[in-house]
């Protein structure tokens, strides 16, 4: 049986060797597309041809990326369009609000009740104040109010990473 991480905040829950594998190809398939998402960022950012040296240009948001909000939700498997429509909002709020949203992802084979978002921020202070302005935002409140009304999300845990840049993007060295 497993343990869930509200009844003992302090140890993490057990998980089958099938749970594990599950979960890491979905870590791994959200952060391939988060790292796609920074890779195109820093495309825009790199100097035009005949330009010299490395630029300080922020991402596309307007701020650098510093830490990722790694939202990993447990979904109503019979409200999946009800939580794509509800990830598709945050795709004009979340911007507007100061977030850099790397994207929502929904499950698409295996595990039917789990889905991730990922939004990027230049600090911990500048998630703080993100959250402060979605508590104000009506379209925001409006988007939590329904998906609390529909029960779409069962629960909702957040964890906040940061690039351990010597492995970012590191090509497949594999010849053929």
């Amino acid at each position: 049986m497993l343990r869930r991480m509200a009844d003992n905040p302090g140890i993490p829950p057990a998980q089958t060797r099938r749970e594990l594998i599950k979960e890491t190809i979905a870590v791994g398939a959200a952060t391939a597309i988060g790292a796609a998402a920074a890779a195109s960022a820093a495309d825009k950012r790199a100097p035009p041809p005949g330009g010299s040296g490395t630029t300080t240009q922020p991402a596309k948001s307007g701020n650098p990326v510093a830490i990722t909000c790694f939202i990993r939700y447990q979904i109503d498997p019979h409200q999946l369009e009800a939580f794509k429509q509800y990830a598709t909002t945050w795709g004009q709020i979340i911007p507007r609000c100061g977030g850099h949203l790397l994207g929502y992802f929904i499950p698409a084979e295996g595990t039917n009740d789990i889905a991730w978002g990922l939004i990027a921020f230049a600090s911990l202070a500048a998630y703080e104040a993100y959250r402060a302005r979605l508590r104000t935002d009506p379209a925001a409140r409006a988007n939590f109010e329904m998906a609390q009304s529909k029960r779409i999300i069962l629960r909702e845990e957040r964890t906040f990473l940061e690039t351990v840049s010597e492995t970012f993007e590191l090509p497949s060295t594999l010849v053929r």
